[in-house]
């Protein structure tokens, strides 16, 4: 693939990191966004077990009617959560959380190009913003892992991989830009229960958009991965891809909007509301 957009992920510390802290999957939601809050900056894979976490973009309210069509047109790669009020900074997912400060990472977006990459959002916070919580896949990992699907970015302590797809979103109002995957490598024998247990929870983009050759979603070399770590997989592993939630951030890329925030990639929002929630069945 002829990746023309910035390769945005080589200015934040993306090195293989290890969990923020060996008991983080214990942690209750609130004392994990009290540590983000607090400076704790690490990926959010396997924190807070059996809660659901949340990707977020905050666009000018000018721009959030674009912003909710096209979350509407493209639902696996952008399954919306909730919407907040213009200059809210708080949502009903939760209780007391401030989308400012209780995400371990940022980034600030200007007429496309990545400005800032804080750890707290309240200097750079407007008035007029609207912020959208999205459906993120590590809530169906716990489905996965539970089905005994080994999840290789956390035994390996990486951040997952994610790639910048050459499959266009449907466009919306201003919006454009292309599908965004995370990827798994999954044993073959375990490949119907991934498929299985993530098809449950659509809400957090459900099952797998493509499985096997990764050319087929021109993607070059899995070693390379646009945001997020490189993870190794075993000799037997098929390359699984799920729809992505930093999506509306390769939209935010191509449709150059005037501003914008945005979680750093696999640095999640910890909401109160439990992953069962949102299973199907």
């Amino acid at each position: 693939m002829n990746r023309t957009h910035d390769r945005t992920h080589d200015r934040i510390d993306d090195r293989p990191v290890t969990l923020v802290d060996e008991h983080a999957h214990a942690w209750s939601p609130a004392t994990a966004r009290a540590r983000f809050r607090d400076g704790l900056t690490g990926p959010t894979a396997g924190v807070a077990a059996g809660h659901t976490q949340a990707n977020l973009i905050a666009v000018p309210a000018d721009w959030a009617y674009d912003m909710l069509l096209f979350c509407q047109r493209n639902p696996r790669p952008c399954p919306v959560l909730d919407v907040t009020d213009a200059g809210s900074v708080t949502t009903v997912l939760a209780e007391g959380a401030d989308l400012r400060t209780d995400l371990p990472r940022y980034r600030v977006w200007e007429h496309g190009e990545l400005v800032d990459e804080p750890t707290d959002v309240r200097a750079h916070w407007r008035d007029d913003l609207v912020s959208f919580l999205i459906g993120c896949s590590f809530t169906f990992e716990w489905a996965l892992a539970a089905a005994g699907v080994p999840l290789r970015h956390i035994e390996q302590d990486r951040n997952v991989p994610m790639y910048v797809t050459s499959w266009q979103c449907r466009p919306a109002g201003r919006l454009r830009g292309p599908m965004v995957v995370s990827m798994r490598p999954v044993p073959p024998r375990h490949l119907s229960a991934a498929i299985r247990e993530s098809g449950l929870m659509p809400a957090v983009h459900g099952g797998p958009v493509h499985c096997g050759d990764p050319s087929a979603l021109g993607i070059d070399d899995l070693g390379s991965p646009d945001f997020g770590d490189p993870v190794e997989p075993a000799p037997d592993d098929i390359p699984v891809f799920w729809a992505c939630g930093v999506t509306p951030q390769a939209a935010v890329m191509a449709s150059r909007p005037p501003f914008a925030i945005t979680h750093a990639p696999g640095r999640m929002f910890l909401t109160d509301a439990r992953d069962d929630q949102y299973r199907v069945a």
